[in-house]
């Protein structure tokens, strides 16, 4: 007992490791902001486990996250200043004080290197963990998720294994249920997509 606790979906946990609740959890890099504002004890970060008998291992990790989009259909100027704006956000010195500063990942490579350059990594081991992960052996499988309804197999996962994290259905049952659900939202994408 106690060995797992289910706090919850998006970033619900985060608040119990930095307090002390528990003794080790996986998160965004994005948490490293708040651990190290928050927590009053020496911690470590270490990137995802892999099984070092597999073929390439280990091979990049997914990324996550939020995306900037930029709609047709503006002036010419508002391009512009959309343009400047990208601009602004990709120069190394602003990407890496971002990452510095919140723990997501810096965009380019340039910010990488400079974040490096400035001692940053040396003086906060395992802030690099979530760069590392991402720049290691590309593999077809790690390029990230082309999946139809995608938004919506997500909240049927989150839905089905928080009935295995809660009692509520055994670990196969909630898995055939996943794909059950998962495949009809796939027929549903298939029926209404051009793709």
């Amino acid at each position: 007992q106690g060995l797992f606790v289910y706090k919850g979906r998006a970033n619900a946990a985060d608040v119990s490791f930095p307090s002390g609740e528990c003794a080790m959890m996986t998160g965004s890099s994005g948490l490293y902001s708040r651990v190290s504002k928050e927590a009053k004890f020496a911690y470590g970060i270490a990137p995802l486990p892999y099984y070092p008998d597999v073929a390439g291992a280990p091979q990049n990790t997914v990324i996550g996250g939020a995306s900037l989009w930029v709609m047709a259909g503006k002036k010419p100027t508002e391009y512009k200043g959309v343009a400047a704006f990208f601009r602004f956000l990709s120069d190394p010195e602003v990407q890496s004080a971002s990452h510095k500063r919140t723990g997501y990942l810096p965009i380019t490579m340039a910010a990488f290197q400079l974040t490096e350059k400035s001692g940053f990594y040396k003086q906060n081991p395992g802030t690099d963990v979530a760069v590392t992960q991402m720049i290691r052996k590309v593999t077809d499988k790690s390029r990230g998720i082309r999946l139809g309804n995608f938004v919506q197999i997500r909240t049927i996962i989150d839905e089905e294994t928080e009935q295995i994290w809660t009692g509520k259905k055994a670990p196969k049952q909630a898995l055939e249920d996943a794909i059950k659900r998962g495949n009809e939202q796939l027929e549903r994408f298939q029926k209404t997509s051009s793709f």
